[in-house]
């Protein structure tokens, strides 16, 4: 018996150090890792624009540019705001407009489409899709592009299709749709074709003119994200723990990254990247923004948030703008993912922030946006409204995306 007890106790033993040595390499493989300015790091880029047309494509997808930067500069618009107008209110507005034409371009929870006029915010047409819907549209060439979700209700069990329509801007008319798994994922559109996930775990590649599939590319899980462009590619994350980048014109794998290996489950990827300084930057479930090569895919730095980062980042003058649900909103070093500033906001943050000027707006889930000196961290201003990503902007006015409503706002002089 004494021996029996002791054959025991020595297994025991055995498979507690083998715990404690699991332990020791899950949380050193979990560690953050810091970057360097000088691999895979370009500084030549710059922040783009607004242009100065009013009566051509402002705001045009979500994130503002294919590469999903949600940062524009010369733009004389800033705190203290006065409303001019109020717009919706029946549904929730998760997903900011797209801006064209002087109309925003915008998709309730229910999956109405309304085109409304930067002027008045007066309903200039609007479609009834009868599908959730949860993404931003895009625009390009006169068409209105909207990634649709399942018919009601939303949160159903049993999940069959989605879609994507093509409507004509200046009347809502539906030009083409294409079925497809269920969308959240805004479109991207790049030299004629129109890039969309699904809960398949594809990535596909849609004629922007017929919207017949060009190509497909399946992942190992659903694909909640859009997709950003840079190089020739498109890179987007899958809830199959990884980060693709597929040659934009064939869909062609060009490589496959995955999030750290941590104490139970790896991270999955809902926040959207974006591409900026050869590098891209996403956020994860895993609590972590990563910093991937864009080129080579290799994993440049990982900083944690103490929280799910479901937001996509913004990249602003060498900087990674970002909020977590940890209620921080966090400013990184984009060659290194130091930590340059946090901010400390009422509630969890969930929605993607935008750089106008010099402020970095950013809304949280209790109800509030805020608006932060992107520099310092500094707040500036907030509003009593807004919960994920809050603003867009022309050259006069910032739109500002509360909880159900949409706000014209000017700059008081």
């Amino acid at each position: 018996m004494k021996k029996l007890l002791a054959a025991l106790l020595l297994v025991l033993l055995l498979l507690a150090g083998a715990l404690a040595a699991y332990v020791v390499v899950k949380r050193r493989q979990a560690r953050d890792i810091r970057g360097s300015s000088t691999v895979e790091f370009v500084t030549t880029e710059t922040i783009p624009t607004v242009p100065k047309e009013l009566t051509t494509v402002q705001w045009p997808m979500y994130g503002f540019d294919p590469q999903r930067a949600r940062a524009v500069q010369g733009v004389d618009v800033r705190p203290p705001f006065r409303k001019v107008w109020v717009a919706g209110g029946n549904s929730l507005l998760e997903f900011p407009p797209v801006i064209a034409y002087r109309r925003l371009y915008y998709v309730n929870g229910g999956g109405t489409v309304f085109a409304v006029g930067g002027k008045n915010g007066g309903v200039a047409w609007r479609v009834r899709t009868r599908r959730c819907a949860a993404a931003s549209p895009a625009v390009d060439s006169g068409t209105v592009f909207v990634a649709l979700l399942n018919r009601p209700p939303c949160n159903a069990k049993k999940v069959r299709d989605g879609e994507v329509l093509a409507l004509s801007a200046g009347v809502g008319a539906v030009r083409w749709r294409a079925k497809i798994g269920p969308s959240e994922s805004s479109p991207l559109v790049v030299d004629g074709l129109v890039y969309v996930g699904d809960w398949r775990g594809r990535m596909l590649a849609l004629d922007a003119k017929t919207g017949k599939i060009r190509w497909s590319f399946k992942t190992g899980a659903r694909v909640k994200d859009a997709a950003a462009y840079g190089n020739g590619a498109v890179y987007f994350g899958s809830y199959d723990h990884s980060v693709y980048a597929l040659n934009a014109r064939t869909g062609k794998l060009r490589w496959k990254a995955k999030a750290q290996a941590r104490l139970g489950r790896r991270g999955t990827f809902y926040s959207t990247p974006t591409v900026a300084y050869g590098r891209v930057y996403i956020g994860s479930t895993d609590g972590k923004v990563y910093s991937f090569g864009a080129t080579t895919g290799k994993l440049r730095w990982s900083q944690s948030t103490g929280g799910y980062v479901y937001a996509s980042p913004a990249v602003w003058k060498r900087r990674v703008l970002i909020g977590s649900y940890s209620k921080k909103f966090y400013a990184l070093d984009a060659a290194t993912g130091d930590v340059q500033w946090t901010f400390k906001a009422n509630g969890e943050i969930s929605g993607s922030p935008t750089v106008i000027g010099n402020l970095v707006y950013f809304a949280t889930l209790k109800g509030r946006t805020y608006a932060l000196n992107a520099a310092t961290g500094k707040q500036v201003w907030s509003f009593p409204d807004g919960k994920y990503s809050p603003v867009v902007t022309d050259r006069d006015r910032l739109y500002l995306v509360g909880y159900a409503k949409l706000y014209g706002m000017v700059s008081r002089r």
